[in-house]
């Protein structure tokens, strides 16, 4: 009897981990009035919205607004880095906490997830990070993340919120992101929605406007920097309009929005985490006979190289760049910078293993 109960808990375990993965990406504009303050109707939208597709999908929603919402609690506001320490320490749990007003009557838990760059750049803490989502979607509670502004460095911080919900899709094989925005999706020079875009071309960023939202970090030339990021790792991404009416659920259909089709995709957990989540320690810049040998799935080695830039340790993740200074792959180094120098001669001396190198 206590075999077979294991056995059927065991199943359906792998059923409800089985279910596609969703990420939803909300910016501080899209859920902020006019005059900063959280837009309580935006809120409720996404709620309701939400609560329809809860049993199609593993959900993951990464909202910005912390800031914003705690701002208004500091004297003389002036957006210096201490200042937005402290109002996002008083706005985490006013922006949880309205998410959970409109989410409890829809019968849905949620919790807090606040991640720093070094959740995703250090492996074990990464899949200790996925292991604990797994725990939350086995009890039906979505996870509700943001960077942990009041501890990040600096130096070590996501670009934006766009990077940190690109990462985590990316990090779990997510089959969809979808990032809103203010406006419809991604607009042309005419300012006409764009409703299909191939992010295969990197010319797609000169659509951007440049500027970024008055409250938030990011703006379109982000969303169209980790779509396209998303769409080389084999994710389906959409651009759409926080304003559109059932917007969530348009977009994941492809009624709504900028759709950008994913590109084939067949790199293991582990080179998908190299390619995105990893973190840069420095470059390698590679002669024309390296660029082609790696081009054809061979080892880097140290007669290849051409300039070694930065620090960096044996086991750390480097750049590697072309002639140009154009970025061909990242890499997992087998010696130190410091070792690298020394010995740039040496015939058959391994930089990376080809298993540890993926081309972006």
């Amino acid at each position: 009897m206590f075999l077979y109960l294991n056995t059927k808990a065991i199943i359906l375990k792998k059923s409800i981990l089985k279910k596609p993965i969703l990420v939803i990406k909300f910016g501080t504009a899209s859920i902020t009035t006019n005059s900063g303050e959280l837009d309580e109707q935006v809120i409720a939208g996404i709620a309701q919205q939400v609560a329809q597709i809860h049993s199609q999908y593993h959900i993951v929603l990464v909202s910005s607004g912390a800031v914003a919402a705690g701002k208004s609690f500091i004297k003389d506001y002036k957006k210096g880095l201490s200042e937005r320490k402290a109002a996002a320490a008083i706005g985490n749990t006013l922006l949880l906490n309205k998410y959970s007003q409109y989410f409890t009557p829809c019968g849905i838990n949620i919790a807090q997830s606040l991640s720093e760059r070094t959740h995703f750049s250090n492996r074990k803490q990464f899949l200790q990070l996925k292991k604990t989502y797994e725990k939350l979607w086995e009890n039906n509670i979505i996870p509700i993340a943001n960077e942990n502004d009041v501890v990040s460095n600096l130096e070590l911080k996501f670009s934006d919120n766009d990077e940190l919900a690109t990462l985590i899709a990316v990090g779990f094989n997510a089959s969809l992101l979808l990032f809103s925005t203010s406006v419809p999706g991604v607009l042309d020079a005419n300012g006409e929605l764009i409703k299909a875009l191939d992010t295969s071309d990197k010319s797609v960023l000169q659509l951007a406007n440049k500027e970024k939202s008055a409250s938030g970090l990011g703006g379109m030339t982000s969303k169209l920097t980790y779509t396209r990021l998303a769409n080389q790792m084999g994710i389906k991404a959409v651009i759409f309009g926080i304003g559109t009416e059932n917007g969530i659920l348009k977009a994941i259909k492809g009624e709504a929005g900028t759709v950008c089709e994913p590109q084939p995709c067949s790199m293991s957990a582990r080179n998908r985490w190299l390619a995105s989540g990893s973190l840069i320690k420095g470059k390698i810049k590679v002669d024309l006979g390296a660029t082609a040998a790696l081009s054809k799935r061979f080892s880097l080695l140290a007669v290849g190289v051409k300039e070694v830039i930065g620090d960096f340790e044996q086991g750390e993740v480097i750049e590697i760049v072309d002639e140009d200074n154009v970025a061909i792959a990242v890499a997992k180094t087998k010696i130190s910078s410091s070792e690298l120098i020394k010995n740039l001669k040496k015939q058959n001396l391994e930089v990376a293993n080809a298993n540890d190198i993926v081309f972006i």
